[in-house]
C-alpha cells in the first residue's frame, strides 16, 4: 500500500488514549514510507494524525469541501490539499487516491464514511482493504451490530468479512496486508424480496 485513507474524528474524544493512536498510526505511516490521504482538517484526531505524519517527514493528502476549507478548519501545510464542492465529492476523490482505508474513532462522519466505503465494496466498485481499528473497545458495539445483521440476515457473512478489524495498528496492517476480495456472488436473496 502506498495511500492509505484515514477517517477519524474531528473532535479528540474524551480518552487520551484516542489522540495517543492517531499519533502512532501517523509515525507508523510515516516509518512505512505510506501516504496518508484523509479529510483535510486540522481539527481532532484529522489533525493529530496529520500532523504527526508530516512531523515524522511523511507525506499527507487533505481532501476539504470548499465550506469547510473557508471556516478555517482546513489544514494549512499539508503535502497537498484538494479543494472540492461537496462532501460526495470528497469521498470519492479520497476512495480514488487511497490503497487502503483504515477507521480510527469518530462521530457521525467516520461512520459515515465507513458505511459508505463497506457497501461499495460490497458493490463490487473498489477491492480495497477497510481496516477498523478498535481502539479502546471503541467499536465493540458496532461490532455486535455487523454479527446481529448477519443472524438476522440483513448482511451475508462473506460480506461482514470485508471490515479487518483489530485492536492494534500492527494488527490492523497484517490484516490488510493479507486481505483478498471475496465477495458474495448473490448478496441479495431474491426468494426474500
Amino acid at each position: 500500500m502506498k495511500s492509505v485513507l484515514v477517517y477519524c474524528g474531528a473532535n479528540p474524544g474524551l480518552n487520551p488514549v484516542y489522540k495517543e493512536t492517531a499519533v502512532a498510526l501517523g509515525k507508523e505511516l510515516a516509518k512505512r514510507g505510506i501516504r496518508l490521504i484523509y479529510g483535510g482538517g486540522s481539527l481532532g484526531l484529522m489533525g493529530t494524525i496529520a500532523n504527526t505524519v508530516l512531523e515524522n517527514g511523511g507525506e499527507v493528502v487533505g481532501i476539504i469541501p470548499s465550506f469547510l476549507d473557508k471556516m478555517e478548519v482546513g489544514h494549512p501545510n499539508l503535502t497537498e490539499t484538494h479543494v472540492v464542492e461537496t462532501m460526495h465529492e470528497r469521498k470519492a476523490l479520497m476512495e480514488k487516491m487511497c490503497d487502503g482505508i483504515i477507521t480510527l474513532p469518530g462521530g457521525f462522519g467516520s461512520m459515515d464514511e465507513l458505511f459508505e466505503i463497506l457497501s461499495w465494496a460490497q458493490l463490487g466498485l473498489h477491492k480495497k482493504p477497510v481496516g477498523l481499528l478498535n481502539i479502546n473497545g471503541f467499536y465493540e458495539p458496532l461490532i455486535a451490530q455487523l454479527d446481529l445483521m448477519v443472524r438476522e440476515g440483513f448482511l451475508k457473512q462473506t460480506n461482514r468479512e470485508i471490515v479487518q478489524i483489530s485492536g492494534s495498528i500492527e494488527g490492523v496492517f497484517e490484516l490488510m496486508y493479507a486481505y483478498t476480495p471475496e465477495l458474495s456472488p448473490k448478496w441479495l436473496d431474491r426468494e426474500n424480496i
